[in-house]
């Protein structure tokens, strides 16, 4: 009898080459890696723009509040978009997190 050896699990198998994959789990960490991408890429265009207002000379006064409301909306867009890719909704308390550079930023600025 022709009865091949039995192979190991951790080897692919020639004529089934496709192991079945966990989608689920693997969504799950899509989502977290995305989600954190966004979050820390726009955080650090936020606290650019921060460090940007603070060290515009004071005579352009406007212009560095401006620079802040401006990082103050990307930090809210970024925290938003990262609830959207884990499918929730944006409009959450969590939101506050996302004004707080600018926040820093508008008191280094008005002191």
């Amino acid at each position: 009898m022709n009865e091949q050896p039995r192979r190991p699990r951790h080897l692919m198998d020639p004529d089934n080459p496709i192991r079945p994959v966990n989608d689920k789990s693997l969504t799950h960490v899509k989502q977290w890696v995305a989600s954190v991408l966004v979050v820390f890429t726009v955080a650090h265009l936020v606290v650019g723009l921060v460090i940007g207002a603070v060290a515009i000379d004071p005579v352009y006064q406007s212009s560095r509040i401006g620079l802040c409301v401006i990082a103050a909306a990307f930090g809210v867009l970024g925290l938003g978009g990262g609830f959207l890719i884990h499918r929730r909704s944006p409009f959450t308390p969590w939101l506050i997190l996302g004004i707080l550079p600018s926040v820093v930023g508008l008191w280094l600025i008005l002191r």
